[in-house]
């Protein structure tokens, strides 16, 4: 379960998105949580717009990445290939297995 978890992070940690902004000129970085990693003005930016409308710009790609984000990250938690079986299906498997190497499955328990 904890591997599981830790694989859930480690892609959760991995998902980054920059879209621009309307200009094009103002690029954030935002992860999975919605937090700004980074951001990028194209040079002369800050010189195009008034500060009004540099914020507007800034706000907008912002908003604009942080959706993304989100997007990416419902895809990756949702994937099916990323689910654990179900255990149903686990022991369906072990029963069909021929009864001299049945041994109980192993669902991840430390130590076995």
């Amino acid at each position: 379960m904890r591997n599981r978890i830790a694989d859930m992070r480690e892609r959760a940690d991995a998902i980054v998105a920059r879209r621009p902004s309307p200009s094009g000129l103002v690029i954030p970085e935002v992860d999975a949580m919605g937090r700004m990693r980074d951001l990028y003005l194209a040079p002369g930016t800050c010189a195009r717009f008034d500060n009004r409308e540099l914020a507007d710009e800034i706000v907008i790609a912002i908003a604009e990445s942080a959706r993304d984000a989100r997007r990416q990250y419902e895809i990756a938690m949702n994937n099916p290939d990323n689910l654990p079986r179900p255990l149903a299906e686990i022991m369906r498997e072990w029963q069909a297995g021929p009864a001299s190497d049945r041994q109980p499955p192993n669902f991840g328990k430390a130590g076995e």
